[in-house]
């Protein structure tokens, strides 16, 4: 069976390769899956001070871990993870 990381991989190529679709990582019981959507949420490369003032501010601001350091903000729909102060990615949220 194959491991659900090289999975993730193998969807993140195949959207990329279909041009104008977006897409969406999204937290599910067993793990992560990718769907195709419309909804908005941050892009890679936001600033933390242009995501708040786009989504509003986040229910929760975890502090930064790690070297270079990792912040998660949690909004009702979406997790965004920041790098220093940009967007690195986002998940959206089952449900």
């Amino acid at each position: 069976m194959a491991h659900p990381h090289h999975l993730l991989a193998a969807s993140l190529c195949a959207l990329a390769l279909c041009g104008a679709a977006s897409a969406e990582t999204i937290a599910v019981e067993n793990g992560i899956a990718v769907r195709e959507t419309s909804t908005p949420s941050p892009t890679r490369g936001m600033t933390m001070q242009q995501v708040e003032a786009r989504f509003g501010a986040p229910s929760n601001k975890s502090a930064p871990v790690g070297k270079p350091p990792i912040t998660r903000w949690d909004y009702a729909g979406f997790v965004v993870y920041f790098e220093y102060d940009h967007v690195i990615h986002s998940v959206a949220l089952a449900g």
